[in-house]
This record gives structure tokens, C-alpha cells and sequence, in this order.
């Protein structure tokens, strides 16, 4: 009867061990996971190019085609160069999540003095606002040592995260053997 229940928790469990096995690959290999990062990046902007071109051939005024080839091909160039020069690469990606943390936390600490925000709630918000700025000064100051950091924060994450869901599909298996137990199945008539 809860079949649907097993199935979501088989899910869970198997995703939870993906998780945990790339989080075992970004603790040991940190470097290599900055790597990957970096090819992943390429992969994107290629791909981004090619639905550039799509559009831009799709298009049926001049205007947009031009427009979406010139972004195909800065997508394309930023493809390459990622390929070509991973390090300068991933120092880039890296400052721009530092400048991305520092904006993400002054707009946590402006919300925090949102109108009819509680203390406690205003106090969470500075907080995570000052982690946040603290993190992308940290990270645009030294961005070699950041790369490295992010893909050991990247690792620890999917670790917690991969742990979280294996113990998360067993809970929900078992609850579908408790509820296929006291749920009695129904006699053919």
C-alpha cells in the first residue's frame, strides 16, 4: 500500500551515499575538486553558447540575432579561457563568490531593520549577515586559500548533508513498514 513511501526511500538512501562519497572525494582532493569546479564552469558556458546560437537562429529580426551570437560567443571565449587557464579561472569564480557574500550579507543586515522585524529575528539576520560579509572579505583577500576553503566547506556540506539523508530514507522506510504493518490489506471480493 505505501510503495510509493519505499520507493522515495531508496531514493533518499542512494542519494545520500552519492552525497556522501563526493564529500569524501572533496575532503581528500580539495584541489581536484577547485578543478572540477572549473571544467563544470566550461561546460556551462558552452552550453550557453550553443542555446545563444539556437536562439539567435531562431530569431526572426536581425536586432536579436546579433545580440544572442555576441553572447554566444562571450560564452564561448569564457569556455575556453576556463579550459585554458583553470587557476586564473578558479581565482575568479572565487572572487565572485566572496563579492556575492559580501552583497548577500549587507542585505541581511539592511533586512535585519526591516519594519516590524522581533529582536530575535533582527539579531539572527545581523549575524548572519556579519558570517556572510566576514566570509567574502576572507575570500576576495586571500582567493587561493579560498578556493581551497570552498571546496572543503563544499565537501563537509555534502557530507553532512549525504549522512542526513541516508538516516532521513531509513526513518522513512521504516515509517512505511510501520504503517503497511498496521494498515490490513484488503480481502479480494
Amino acid at each position: 500500500m505505501f510503495k510509493s513511501l519505499s520507493s522515495l526511500s531508496t531514493s533518499l538512501i542512494l542519494r545520500g551515499l552519492l552525497a556522501v562519497a563526493v564529500g569524501i572525494i572533496a575532503l581528500a582532493w580539495p584541489k581536484v575538486t577547485v578543478l572540477a569546479l572549473v571544467i563544470v564552469f566550461a561546460v556551462y558556458a558552452f552550453i550557453a553558447a550553443g542555446l545563444q546560437a539556437m536562439r539567435a537562429f531562431s530569431s526572426r529580426t536581425a536586432g536579436p540575432v546579433f545580440g544572442h551570437l555576441l553572447l554566444g560567443l562571450v560564452d564561448l571565449a569564457a569556455g575556453v579561457i576556463a579550459l585554458a587557464w583553470p587557476g586564473p579561472t578558479a581565482l575568479v569564480l572565487v572572487l565572485i563568490v566572496g563579492i556575492w557574500a559580501i552583497i548577500a550579507g549587507i542585505a541581511e543586515i539592511a533586512a535585519a531593520f526591516g519594519k516590524g522585524e522581533p529582536a530575535g529575528t533582527r539579531a539572527a539576520f545581523v549575524f548572519a549577515g556579519l558570517i556572510s560579509v566576514a566570509f567574502g572579505v576572507v575570500l576576495c583577500a586571500r582567493p587561493g586559500m579560498g578556493a581551497i576553503a570552498l571546496a572543503l566547506v563544499f565537501g563537509l556540506f555534502n557530507l553532512i548533508a549525504g549522512i542526513w539523508m541516508i538516516v532521513q530514507g531509513i526513518e522513512l522506510r521504516r515509517t512505511g513498514k510501520t504503517l503497511d504493518s498496521a494498515v490490513p490489506e484488503k480481502q479480494p471480493a
